[in-house]
């Protein structure tokens, strides 16, 4: 079968010197862009992390020091995989909580105004999660009765993820084959940044989700205390959580303007 594509999507995953979106980095990156003609172009970078990956992360992933001692930094790559991801949707497995986070945090880092505004993040995990409960390598037992060979390699990895969403999509009569359903459906909560330090409430607006302010409108607590907003920018938030809070506080001034 066939993804019913408006816009083309991109299935990617990220290997990593280890799990903290702040700080960690990524080692190698796979990504496979379908079309809506149904054209499949796949790409597969090691990265340079320019910081230690742990040897106990090392013997998950197979990748070692030596492994990416002499390869591109993502800042030298962050243009070609920006250009290849622009105009696409985002789709993978555990994405929305780990690698899609971890990408913006990299292309902010190397000056890329990555955001997601225009786009749609399919997880296939969280569909997966909601049907059967398991892990990626018996997701793709499950649905495409295949073992998952060389699994913790970005690229088997990507191509699993994919295939299991086309085979989810096949066997469940309530999961659509269409990227907005599947992004919806695939969402676990509704935050405005990616490590849910800011969330929407019922009415749409963001709130604060942590700290003495938990629950409280951002625009108010913006209003009422400016200082919280130079201690988040100053504190050890992942820099898309800052990014979208700078935002509220442009748009909270614009507002004022007009």
């Amino acid at each position: 079968m066939q993804l019913n594509l408006t816009k083309p999507i991109c299935f990617f995953d990220l290997e990593t010197t280890g799990v903290n979106i702040s700080k960690d980095r990524i080692v190698e990156i796979s990504i496979l862009k379908v079309y809506p003609n149904g054209k499949e172009e796949t790409k597969t970078w090691l990265v340079n992390p320019e910081i230690q990956i742990p040897e106990d992360i090392t013997a998950i992933h197979g990748i070692s020091n030596e492994d990416v001692a002499n390869k591109p930094t993502f800042k030298e790559l962050a243009k070609e995989v920006y250009n290849l991801i622009k105009d696409s949707d985002l789709g993978g497995f555990n994405s929305n909580r780990f690698d899609i986070p971890l990408l913006a945090e990299e292309m902010l880092r190397a000056d890329i105004d990555f955001d997601m505004k225009n786009r749609l993040a399919i997880d296939v995990q969280t569909i997966f999660h909601k049907m059967e409960q398991r892990t990626l390598s018996a997701a793709y037992k499950f649905y495409c009765d295949k073992n998952l060979e060389g699994a913790h390699s970005a690229e088997a990895d990507t191509k699993a993820a994919y295939e299991v969403l086309k085979a989810q999509i096949e066997r469940y009569d309530e999961v659509e084959n269409n990227t907005k359903f599947l992004a919806e459906f695939s969402s676990r909560k509704q935050f405005a940044d990616f490590a849910g330090f800011i969330v929407f409430n019922k009415e749409g607006e963001e709130c604060f989700s942590f700290g003495k302010h938990k629950g409280k409108k951002v625009e108010d607590v913006l209003a009422s205390e400016p200082g919280y907003f130079g201690w988040v920018l100053n504190a050890d938030f992942p820099l898309y959580t800052k990014k979208v809070l700078t935002n509220i506080k442009l748009r909270g001034f614009n507002n004022k303007l007009f």
